[in-house]
């Protein structure tokens, strides 16, 4: 059973069950006692927790993270440490990721809901920007779609910020589908590297694929830095032109040619939502960096125009790093978190042709150089010669050793020999049978010719036999108990079939006769034969269903009348008082829900009855200046206006144990009291027509009577 189930974190947040597993981190949703509310928890893995340069950074860029405050933007709460971990409190959705949308569309969006999706997630990436926090892995299992239609961007668990001290150059974080090129190299990133995976989902969204695929992360980090994908439009003809547009722009290799910013792009997109006819004149960004000489790997119609400079190019850009990082993505693509450094661009030793400065000066020295270099000229033409021509006559056939794959997986052995140009183009890797092994599943443990052959043919097949683990022992198969009697709890019975094995998925409903939280049934039932690895559903009771329905209008109605129709609907009579109006008298002339809200049963209604218009002032006595004797009153002449003074009383619960602060609420004017557990009512006097009263102890609302007092 997993230890922070049921612990209470910073005596707040009582940990509940889990809700996801990724490589950082796990998350828990939980319930903060101190706010009343349920929240995720994240909390750092204890592998991970040993890292104390990672605990920090875990934390210096949660703090950072945690300033972000914005509609499309998952909230963070807290962060702290438990039992030396670090852990997250954040806001709990209710949705499914972008990619599970996609999904259950059949993996293509039409542009509408594209623009609408892909607006949102740049708008929540314009705020992160704007605070100096780059996500870095922006991918359709990082956005979440609401039941509302809304998007939230979440996981900025690998942000950074770029005030951070670490450099942000010497790392490859983030998932391979979606990586901006200068990820991929390792090289410095800024908002723009967003924006480029931004393009990506964007795409993938429009097109239902993505941009660039391969047989290995290794070949797909290497698309991205030389390859252009095909243009969406080629996919899907629905698409309009200003979308692929501004696809293919945020998607340019190099950042100079993208959006400078998510302001930018979402310019061009509310552009476009005016005009979906617009003709924004972007062409095809190139993709070569300035100053390289190498040809572009263009990708037209799903196939590369030159496959030999593909291997060319992965061992220009970094190759040995891009593997790496590559190898890192293919562990767990969608929570790759690993680091490594980044290779040195290579130095290059620069030669300076060594003439003689005085050459101008020494006629012989100058004949010298011309002669040496009429002779240089022929000495190379020879070696020209001799290799295009006369080596095979005389030279002795090429012989290559055979590398050792031996423990390597198929990517890597093939990595081994594309990065090593003296086994470049010679071998080939073939892979034969899988057979039962104490070795690592996947991994190489025989291959054909072994490395001690030296062969002499231009291009080797080696056959290699793979590793498929160990031999599995027979799941242990055993009865499924009757959980659905209601008595158990869903989260214990899910930990239960957890521990023996079992896949377990919870989902609630709402019933009528099982108590919230209680186990309704299983599927499969109770008494079936199931195994370790079987999949399970728990169905538990999310108690009495709730409908809404709206408020109806109670204005014009007579007391009784009032009373009835806020009965019928389930609700309950609050707060009854009175006050002058335009209504009839005796009739309703306030009501605290408005009408067509929507309202739920049990919900409180308070209503105002009309008095009628209020009475036109009486005109004071005007003394009369011939009789002395009814001049002015004792009290001046004139008396002070009325005013309608209420005693609210609140009913205290009983079995209280300390001190509650009581908060009473009336017409939105707040009174807040510490009662004791030996006080059994709280009253307060308040003056004027009641509209809304409200009394609660942490939350909870408790009932209340209103006395009229005497007028002063």
């Amino acid at each position: 059973m997993d230890p922070y189930i049921g612990k209470l974190l910073d005596d707040r947040y009582e940990i509940l069950d889990v809700l996801g597993t990724g490589g950082m981190a796990v998350v828990y949703r939980a319930y903060c006692h101190r706010l009343n509310r349920y929240v995720a928890v994240k909390i750092l893995k204890g592998e991970l927790a040993a890292d104390q340069d990672l605990r920090r950074r875990f934390h210096d860029e949660s703090q950072a993270v945690a300033m972000l405050s914005h509609p499309n933007i998952v909230a963070v709460y807290d962060v702290s440490q438990v039992d030396g971990r670090e852990f997250i409190v954040m806001e709990l959705i209710d949705g499914i990721t972008l990619k599970q949308y996609m999904h259950k569309r059949g993996g293509c969006l039409n542009w509408r809901e594209a623009l609408h999706f892909i607006t949102q997630i740049l708008q929540g990436l314009k705020h992160a920007h704007s605070r100096g926090i780059i996500h870095r892995d922006i991918k359709p299992q990082n956005v979440m779609v609401l039941r509302d239609g809304s998007v939230k961007v979440m996981d900025f668990g690998i942000a950074r910020s770029t005030n951070s001290q670490a450099t942000m150059t010497q790392e490859t974080i983030g998932s391979v589908h979606y990586i901006s090129p200068e990820q991929a190299r390792g090289s410095h990133i800024d908002a723009r590297s967003d924006l480029y995976s931004a393009g990506v989902v964007l795409y993938e969204m429009l097109t239902g694929r993505l941009p660039f695929e391969g047989d290995n992360p290794v070949s797909v980090a290497i698309q991205h830095i030389k390859s252009i994908p095909i243009a969406p439009r080629e996919l899907n003809p629905e698409i309009p032109l200003g979308m692929e547009q501004i696809t293919l722009k945020a998607m340019a290799s190099m950042p100079d040619r993208r959006y400078s910013s998510a302001e930018e792009m979402l310019r061009d997109l509310e552009d476009f939502r005016k005009n979906p006819e617009i003709d924004f004149g972007y062409s095809a960004p190139g993709v070569l960096d300035p100053g390289e000489d190498e040809p572009t790997v263009v990708r037209r119609g799903g196939t590369f125009l030159d496959d030999e400079d593909l291997d060319e190019a992965d061992a220009t850009v970094r190759s040995s790093q891009i593997r790496r990082s590559a190898a890192r993505f293919e562990r767990d693509e969608d929570t790759a978190r690993q680091r490594y450094s980044s290779d040195d661009d290579g130095d290059y030793d620069d030669y300076d042709d060594d003439y003689d400065r005085n050459a101008e000066k020494n006629r012989n020295k100058r004949f010298i150089a011309i002669t040496g270099g009429i002779a240089g000229v022929l000495v190379i033409l020879f070696i020209v010669l001799y290799f295009t021509l006369f080596r095979g006559l005389f030279s002795s056939p090429a012989s290559y050793q055979v590398p050792d794959l031996l423990g390597k997986t198929v990517e890597e052995a093939q990595a081994m020999i594309d990065g090593d140009e003296t086994l470049q183009g010679h071998f080939t890797i073939t892979v034969g049978e899988t057979i039962t092994s104490e070795e690592t599943a996947g991994t190489i443990i025989q291959q054909s010719p072994d490395s001690s052959r030296t062969v002499h043919s231009e291009t080797t097949e080696i056959t290699v036999t793979l590793s498929g683990g160990p031999a599995e022992e027979e799941p242990t198969e055993f009865t499924l108990e009757n959980y659905g009697d209601g008595s158990r709890d869903y989260r214990e019975v899910v930990n239960e079939l957890t521990d023996l094995g079992l896949v377990v998925t919870a989902e609630g409903e709402y019933s009528d006769d099982i108590a919230e939280n209680m186990v309704i049934r299983t599927t499969p039932a109770a008494g079936s034969t199931v195994k370790e690895g079987d999949s399970i559903t728990v169905y538990y009771s999310l108690g009495e269903e709730v409908t809404e329905r709206s408020m109806p209008r109670l204005i014009g109605l007579t007391e009784a009348d009032a009373r009835n129709a806020i009965s019928n609907m389930g609700l309950t009579l609050g707060a009854v008082t009175e006050d002058y109006s335009d209504q009839p008298e005796g009739s309703v002339c306030y009501q605290s829900i408005p009408e067509n809200s929507p309202v739920k049963k049990g919900d409180t209604v308070n209503i105002v009855i009309s008095l009628g218009p209020e009475p036109e002032p009486e005109e004071p006595d005007t003394p009369d200046s011939s009789n002395g004797s009814n001049g002015s009153t004792g009290n001046g002449g004139t008396s002070e206006p009325t005013a309608q003074r209420y005693t609210i009383t609140v009913t205290l619960p009983e079995g209280r144990t300390e001190d509650k602060l009581l908060i009473i609420t009336v017409n939105g004017e707040t009174h807040e009291e510490t009662v004791s557990p030996d006080d059994t009512t709280y009253s307060i006097v308040y003056e004027g027509t009641i509209y809304s009263c409200t009394a609660e102890i942490d939350g909870t609302e408790y009932p209340f009577s209103i006395e009229a007092n005497s007028s002063t």
